[in-house]
């Protein structure tokens, strides 16, 4: 009976996905729903897509080893960098009307950094979408009773998610979002109830989280510790700002003020309902007597063992329901995303002069590849944390995308110089550092490499000037219309 309902719920999403793709009639319904969505929309896809494979498993995972603080980088820092995004970015992309995050690139800086940010952008999506794809298998592989393996499961969970993106673009992402956040909300709150009850209420859940030192947030060293902290809780906060799904999402919205208001709303929903998985993972520790030994196992693998074994078959629909939706929403997203990337900063760059039709047509290549290509790499990479594999993704943007990004919208005097000093200099540390063990134990390396990014965007734009302004030359700031 489970199987058949799962089997009926991801028909249901394929059928929502494709009556979706009968509104796409160009490239900008394809890529940002024609910028269109109503705020309720604009808040359901922003959380669907936030709410994915490591809010469901790998965050509850890494709360139940580390406590509270070892679920900085997400939900905290993931949730924030959504406010952040509306409060400080969306009204400024908004009005400059393009489709994707490397268009703004071109206008501030110019072709080369537009392809080189991009390119990072899009390479950082592997991991992130790679989690999708893993827990994908994972799902597959518990609901089969291991007769599928983890590789099948993660074929078959892909290929679903492929069907209704490859045609429907973001309006098909937009609508099975909407739905999928219903079902993430309802199911899971279901299950919190029901696990409450059997660890005798929630009162003794939290009780019993703050007895384990579960509920310690903040570092209690000294320098280092608060550093490790600090560079943690950036690599989503800021790491995500310069990404094309949610850059999308602002994009997608029918006004300038459904593009802020959006993006915060649903960053603070996202934070406190990432609680619940948490709090039900606790709930779990409290009445499975078999917990250490899966904790041993696979952490990831507790919340579904106790739904499994310890509920009612219409609680293991609602569970196994919200949690596809909660990564096919994510996975929808992020396929999506790097694929218009790439067709409309790189591949238009290659091949200039592509009309409407064709760019639409090689954007639903694109996804395909790209699917393909990360499917590969989710094997790849099995056996790897989902929470670790979705945190490791954000680093590469935000030590070569970010700085670019904020100070090209706030720093008149940031300069195609800086931009590609920042780039340069922050993924060139940020490597030293991941290579150099002695470095990366001492300092956190992608806070080195932001920190690099800024010294390298300020000394690349300034001094250039300050030569050309002691040599008697008159000298304009590049880019600075566009701030």
């Amino acid at each position: 009976m489970l199987v058949s309902f799962i089997v009926l719920y991801l028909l249901v999403s394929i059928a929502i996905g494709l009556y979706a793709a009968t509104r796409v009639k160009n490239t900008a319904d394809y890529a940002v729903a024609g910028r269109s969505l109503p705020l309720a929309v604009v808040i359901a896809t922003t959380f669907a897509t936030w709410f994915g494979s490591e809010s469901v498993l790998g965050a509850p995972a890494k709360f139940v080893s580390d406590g509270l603080g070892g679920v900085v980088e997400d939900p905290f820092g993931a949730g924030m960098c959504l406010v952040l995004v509306g409060l400080f970015f969306a009204r400024k992309l908004y009005l400059r009307n393009i489709i994707t995050i490397g268009d703004y690139y071109r206008q501030r800086y110019g072709r080369v950094i537009e392809v080189v940010c991009s390119l990072i952008i899009i390479f950082s999506y592997l991991g992130w979408v790679g989690a999708q794809v893993t827990a994908l298998g994972l799902v597959f592989t518990l609901l089969s009773q291991g007769a599928l393996s983890m590789a099948w499961g993660m074929t078959i969970g892909t290929l679903v998610v492929l069907v209704y993106t490859l045609y429907g673009g973001m309006w098909s992402v937009a609508l099975t979002d909407f739905v999928q956040m219903i079902v993430i909300t309802v199911g899971l709150l279901a299950i919190a109830w029901f696990a409450a009850d059997m660890a005798g209420g929630a009162g003794k859940v939290i009780e019993y989280a703050a007895r384990e030192g579960k509920l310690h947030f903040w570092p209690t060293g000294g320098a280092k510790e608060w550093l490790f902290f600090i560079g943690a809780g950036i690599t989503m906060m800021l790491g995500s700002i310069p990404q094309q799904d949610v850059f999308q999402r602002v994009m997608s919205s029918k006004d300038v003020t459904t593009a802020q208001r959006g993006p915060v709303i649903g960053g603070l929903l996202y934070i406190g309902f990432a609680f619940v998985p948490m709090f039900i993972v606790v709930a779990a520790l409290m009445v499975m007597p078999e917990v250490r030994t899966l904790l041993a196992d696979d952490p990831q693998k507790v919340l579904p063992r106790l739904v499994m074994d310890h509920m009612p078959v219409a609680l293991q629909v609602a569970f196994f329901g919200a949690l596809l939706s909660a990564i096919m929403s994510t996975a929808s997203a992020t396929l999506l995303a790097p694929s218009t990337t790439f067709v409309e900063n790189i591949l238009r760059n290659v091949k200039p002069g592509m009309s409407d039709v064709q760019t639409l047509k090689a954007m639903r290549i694109s996804v395909l590849v790209f699917t393909f290509c990360v499917l590969a790499y989710a094997i790849t990479m099995e056996g790897s944390s989902i929470y670790e594999l979705v945190a490791g993704a954000y680093q590469v943007p935000l030590v070569g995308a970010f700085v670019p990004l904020a100070f090209g919208v706030y720093w008149k005097r940031a300069t195609t110089q800086g931009a590609l000093c920042s780039v340069v200099m922050g993924l060139g540390v940020w490597l030293l550092f991941v290579a150099i063990a002695p470095l990366h134990q001492a300092f956190p390396q992608q806070l080195a490499g932001v920190l690099a990014a800024m010294a390298g965007m300020v000394l690349g734009s300034l001094a250039p000037q300050w030569l050309a302004d002691h040599k008697g030359h008159v000298h304009h700031y590049e880019g600075s219309a566009g701030a």
